[in-house]
């Protein structure tokens, strides 16, 4: 994952602002790699990104299609590594 870190000091007091930027391809997880991780097929792969993204649908989060949250497609399928 790529990231990169912006540091605000343009304050005279001691508090710093970070901001972190994530890319979009780091950020999102294609149908194309889910099937790719998951060994099932391309269309199969579209099905989950469609659940997942109904999912985050109904919790209030705006989704694109074929392509759904990376850290939450993790959490579902248990393959978190940190």
């Amino acid at each position: 994952m790529t990231t990169t870190t912006f540091t605000d000091n343009r304050t005279t007091t001691n508090t710093q602002e970070t901001t972190t930027v994530v890319s979009s391809k780091d950020a999102f997880i294609f149908a194309r790699e889910v099937s790719e991780r998951l060994s099932i097929s391309r269309a199969y792969g579209y099905r989950i990104v469609k659940q997942l993204n109904e999912e985050l649908k109904e919790q209030g989060y705006l989704t694109i299609d074929g392509r759904t949250s990376r850290r939450y497609f993790d959490e579902k399928f248990y393959l978190k590594m940190w």
